[in-house]
């Protein structure tokens, strides 16, 4: 009986799939655990070996709670919207619907052949417009909400509008818009339903406002910040300014505290949660005032008196403010830069415009900036302070202006050197005192209690009452998490169900949900600059029918324009987790009952890279949920763990500059040579290249001319990340092909911890293969199957019992690799023990079936069960089994050691000593003699001195 783990593979994936043999019940007395990977975006080029690397842990945990008595969801689907299937579209000119359509069929392949226990009957896919509905449904809820500070979570639009009419809103405590001005009931009552609709956008959770977005022209959309890399976008290289534009927001920072204190109840890792505090970047200060002082522009403009407000978290240090930098955007700019400064500062603004926040944030060695030509008010000494713009200040940060203090800051110190600003020295001993802040020419003011390491809290406290008592300065908590731009100029997104009424946005009822992605010829921005959807000859909502017609029938009173925009990809990832708990429910996106069962991730399996994009967007989704009642817990995931990468090893030609010449590259000399990537396979593992393959891979090298050292050409190597771009993926076809998805998917747990980064070596799988294959040869041979009903020996309880006991200390602490290493131990040590009890060879395989369930399943049916192996309850360890009875004991003559003796573990030191004087061995090593002493160190050694 031959290990054939080709047939293996496909007889029992077939049989998982007919017989839905992980499909979870929402009703189960088992325990429930809910075991989910981040899902994929299904990319033209399908999983290469390193993306399973996730999903091989997560399936490895999830088969093993099934086997320890658990009702276990282990779901799987596709994060199908995205840029790269729309750019692909634009390219060709096929719909992306048929391009998704195609990629989530290899992927499905792919991910069936490693043998993934995935329920895929809860399958979900971002782009089916049945899965949008509810996206669509969050929004609107979103839409009709507000944060209600008192209450400390989201309520119904509907109460506060009930505030307005019966009380106006002065005593709202809200997070909302901060240029919201105050109107009693009255006036409230009196507005146009257009200037109440305006009202309240300053309020609900999801809003219109004008904001400061990353533009790509070449893409014609919108890039988030972790869509940009280096200042162009990650998707083509294309070139990022910054403008602004009218975008839907979600108010993210809202929720910037909850968030903050969400992660001391979650089980993720340290790192993880500290990226998410920096990002949310929480700072307690004061809100400072600084009045401008009136010039041409000032006087001219439409601010009356205008201010500059300011957050710093030292307000003890407002003496030491020698100038005041803006950012670039800063909508005050323009309105107070002087006639002779207009031209420079317009220039800086325009370059500004051309770097991502990302890269200003980084770059801590440019020092730029222009001078307005304005002048800010002291709020003490009333000296005037110049006002500068420099894009190390970020208009969404704060309040988008910074009151600069040279002596105590290092970036505004640098700024002030270089444009020759003056620099106050507040630190030179003297203290802030009540003297100090009526004296108003007194500009040379310190903190002894700074200087002197005490408590600068004091002094802060004493800055901000001060401030206060002006009227130009209050306390304040600061967070550096902004909302959330979520409109995308996109056509291969989640269409909103919003319509516009005089220029005011109104939700589409859930009812008439979902509004589908309607039919257009050209997949890029109209000629006028308007989204792809703009290009859709039937968009627009006909408020009688309740459906989308044609554009032609747009009245303005009973037919209304569409939202041109559609959502970013984050959407749909910010919820899926819930519909998984109830995929097919067209009534809710989960019913109660399901929600309720199943409640959260209980493991969590995805990449670091999503800490502060998708997992902070779902966390606040989830929370805002749950507020509304909709969910019954805060937080979506217990516990998070991120897989590590696994590295490709690229190959490398090395062509002479300006020439079409390749050098060996053991002949590189003094050459300047321009490294190129080569494709891997056309490299052998001695690091010889097919020049030939490599010729005619790319119409540029077929002419070129090779080098070569001893009659090849070698490439050189390195180990990176595994990338298309890179021509250095592995293909997990191919490994499935030649070793079989158990040699897979036991390799790339053997690699290494589940977090690290570790690089792949296809000649290192033959290593597990030949494991696999000794297992079998454990079972059968030529003649089939040697277990038999032997009663099993004390050493084969032995090396099971400690097999059971690691391998669960290994999969609980999630330590997959050292698992692989016991189960090559133990195969050796049964081999060698010529095991063929069926007591000990039955649960081996309930040990292996979660890493290698192909091979598992076909020994386990072989052994005459009938059942699959997956449900069979994890083995029981037994300590007895391990506890030694007897002690081998070395025999030495004047402390050298001259044979061994097997004495029971119980047995006193004087029977100890009797036994082994009388020993045969023992009178022909004495020859006669009297030994002087005889030294007995129980369970240790026995030393005869003579």
């Amino acid at each position: 009986m031959k290990y054939n783990f080709n047939d293996i593979d496909a007889k029992w994936q077939k049989y998982w799939a007919e017989n839905q043999t992980f499909k979870a019940e929402n009703n189960s007395d088992k325990p429930k655990y809910y075991v989910l990977d981040m899902f994929p975006y299904p990319s033209g080029a399908g999983l290469h070996v390193g993306h399973p690397l996730g999903y091989i842990a997560s399936d490895i945990y999830a088969r093993y709670k099934r086997h320890q008595g658990f009702n276990v969801l282990h779901p799987q689907g596709y994060d199908s919207f995205g840029l790269p299937a729309e750019q692909y579209a634009i390219q060709t000119g096929q719909h992306p619907a048929l391009t998704t359509e195609a990629n989530i069929k290899t992927y499905r392949r792919q991910l069936d052949q490693i043998g993934f226990s995935f329920d895929w009957s809860r399958e979900v896919r971002t782009s089916n417009p049945e899965y949008y509905k509810w996206t669509q449904w969050i929004f609107i809820q979103l839409f009709n909400s507000w944060y209600n500070v008192d209450a400390n979570k989201a309520e119904d639009i509907s109460e506060l509008i009930k505030v307005f009419e019966n009380e106006g809103n002065a005593n709202v405590n809200a997070v909302a818009d901060e240029d919201i001005t105050v109107f009693s009931a009255e006036d409230w009552n009196a507005f146009s339903s257009k200037k109440q609709q305006e009202i309240l956008l300053g309020y609900r959770l999801t809003y219109l406002a004008e904001t400061e977005v990353n533009w790509c022209p070449a893409l014609g959309t919108v890039l988030a910040n972790d869509e940009i890399v280096n200042g162009v976008s990650e998707r083509g290289g294309h070139p990022v300014v910054r403008k602004k534009m009218t975008q839907w927001s979600m108010r993210i920072s809202a929720y910037a505290e909850r968030l903050l204190q969400g992660l001391e109840t979650i089980d993720w890792t340290d790192s993880l949660k500290e990226s998410q505090r920096n990002w949310i970047g929480k700072s307690v200060g004061a809100s400072v005032t600084f009045n401008v002082i009136p010039n041409d522009a000032v006087t001219s403009s439409a601010v009356e008196k205008p201010q500059i407000e300011v957050f710093t978290t030292r307000p003890d240090t407002i003496f030491g403010v020698s100038f005041m930098t803006l950012a670039p955007e800063h909508d005050l700019v323009l309105q107070i830069t002087t006639p002779e400064q207009k031209a420079e500062v317009e220039a800086y603004i325009e370059a500004t415009a051309k770097r991502s926040e990302r890269e200003r944030m980084a770059d801590v060695k440019t020092i730029s900036g222009a001078f307005t030509g304005a002048y800010a008010e002291h709020p003490f000494t009333k000296a005037p302070i110049p006002i500068w713009i420099g894009d190390y200040v970020l208009a969404g940060y704060g309040t988008g202006a910074v009151m600069a203090v040279p002596c105590g800051d290092q970036r505004d110190y640098d700024f002030a050197k270089h444009f020759n600003i003056d620099i106050i020295n507040i630190f030179d001993g003297v203290d802030i005192s009540e003297e100090a802040y009526a004296s108003k020419d007194n500009v040379k003011i310190a903190n002894s209690d700074f200087l002197n390491g005490m408590n600068y809290k004091k002094a802060t406290k004493r800055a901000i009452y001060e401030l206060e008592q002006i009227g130009h300065g209050q306390g304040k908590t600061n967070y550096r998490l902004r909302d959330a731009v979520f409109s995308r100029q996109r056509y291969w997104g989640e269409p909103f169900p919003v319509y516009y009424l005089d220029g005011m946005p109104q939700m589409i009822d859930a009812k008439h949900l979902p509004i589908q992605l309607p039919e257009v010829e050209k997949y890029l921005p109209t000629e006028t600059g308007e989204p792809p959807l703009g290009n859709a000859n039937v968009w627009a909502w006909c408020t009688e029918t309740n459906s989308v017609v044609e554009n032609s029938k747009i009245n303005n009173t009973t037919v209304f324009p569409l939202e041109l925009n559609t959502m970013p990809g984050w959407a749909g990832s910010s919820w899926y987790f819930n519909r998984y708990m109830d995929a097919g429910n067209t009534e809710a996106f989960a019913s109660k009952d399901a929600l309720n069962y199943w409640k959260e991730v209980d493991l969590y399996i995805g990449g670091s890279e999503h800490a502060t994009g998708h997992l902070l967007y779902a966390r606040f989704w989830q929370k805002f949920l749950f507020d509304k009642g909709f969910v019954p817990v805060p937080e979506f995931a217990k516990k998070l763990i991120n897989q590590g990468m696994i590295l490709g090893t690229s190959a490398f030609v090395y062509r002479v500059e300006g020439e079409n010449k390749f050098i060996s590259k053991g002949l590189i000399k003094d050459e300047k040579v321009q490294q190129i990537h080569a494709d891997v396979s056309f490299v052998n593992a001695s690091d010889e290249l097919d020049v030939e393959a490599f010729k005619n891979w790319r119409s540029e090298f077929k002419d070129a001319e090779f080098i070569l050292e001893d009659g090849v050409y070698k490439v050189g190597r390195d180990v990176e990340k595994m990338s298309k771009s890179k021509y250095n993926v592995v293909n997990p076809d191919d490994i499935v092909a030649d070793y079989g998805a158990d040699s897979l998917r036991l390799y790339e747990m053997f690699l290494g911890p589940l977090e690290q980064y570790k690089p792949w070596n296809t000649a290192g799988i033959t290593g597990v293969h030949n494991f696999l294959k000794k297992l079998w040869k454990l079972y059968a041979d030529d003649n089939g199957l040697k277990v038999t009903d032997a009663e099993p020996t004390k050493d084969n309880l032995k090396t099971l019992h400690k097999t059971i006991k690691k391998v669960q200390e290994d999969i609980e602490n999630f330590s997959f690799n050292t698992s692989v290493s016991t189960f090559m131990i133990a195969v050796n040590e049964l081999t060698q023990q010529k095991c063929t009890s069926k007591a000990i060879l039955e649960p081996l395989l309930v040990l292996i079936s979660p890493y290698a369930p192909h091979i598992a399943e076909e020994l386990w049916s072989q052994l005459g069960n009938s059942e699959s192996i997956s449900t069979v309850l994890f083995p029981v360890f037994d300590e007895s089994h391990l506890v030694e009875s007897s002690k081998n004991y070395p025999i030495s003559f004047n402390g050298k050691m001259r044979f061994t003796l097997e004495l029971p573990m119980d047995m006193s030191k004087d029977d100890i000593e009797k036994t082994v004087m009388a020993h045969e061995k023992t009178q022909e090593q004495l020859a006669g003699r009297t030994p002087k002493k005889v030294i007995v160190v129980p369970g240790k050694i026995v030393n005869i001195v003579g």
